[in-house]
């Protein structure tokens, strides 16, 4: 299914590193791209990690939304796209990503194109994306209801509280699944996000 790094292939497709040096050492591994990156050994990961993480991905959101407010669409897909090959697991395969507002047949976006079209819309091929990044979000704040650490991966789940321009504020459920890239950085390779329910 995901062609991720060999060394996790009986752990749900997961990647870890300690530092390039290292992964040098372990060999190299062909991802779905066709490029090759080092395979890096075990390193667990931290809650000081996934926390930098929830944040950096809370911070990029708010820069791409301040950068197309003040320069417009073109610089804000250039930084949304800087965002998705920084952030996310794109290089290493497959991401299973379910942003909130989406329809049908196009719920899951598994491709970097898909995540695009979600954040700052413009894809014909995603007529229905309007461009969540764009709304003019000014502030982020996670509250994790919990956070499962296994060695080298890691999944959070949790609340997170979106401030608009305006001062209106959106809250969504989100749970992330992270591993190590073969640089020993965090990627994202799970992110889904809905509404909370509210009884009729």
């Amino acid at each position: 299914m995901f062609r991720y790094a060999r060394s996790v292939a009986v752990a749900a497709c997961l990647v870890s590193a300690t530092s390039p040096a290292l992964a040098q050492s372990h060999g190299t591994h062909q991802h779905n791209h066709g490029s090759s990156a080092h395979t890096a050994p075990y390193s667990p990961i931290t809650m000081a990690e996934v926390e930098a993480a929830q944040q950096a991905w809370g911070n990029a959101l708010v820069s791409i939304s301040t950068e197309y407010d003040n320069k417009g669409f073109a610089a804000a897909k250039k930084l949304a796209e800087t965002v998705l090959d920084s952030a996310y697991g794109y290089n290493m395969g497959p991401v299973l990503f379910k942003p909130t507002l989406t329809l049908a047949p196009q719920t899951f976006r598994t491709t970097r194109d898909g995540a695009l079209a979600y954040f700052v819309g413009g894809n014909s091929e995603y007529k229905n994306d309007t461009g969540f990044a764009l709304k003019s979000w000014r502030s982020y704040k996670v509250q994790n209801a919990g956070v499962i650490i296994t060695g080298n991966s890691a999944i959070s789940m949790g609340n997170v509280s979106l401030t608009d321009s305006k001062g209106n504020v959106t809250t969504v459920d989100k749970t992330w699944g992270y591993v190590r890239d073969g640089e020993g950085k965090l990627r994202i390779v799970l992110h889904h996000s809905s509404l909370p329910y509210t009884a009729k």
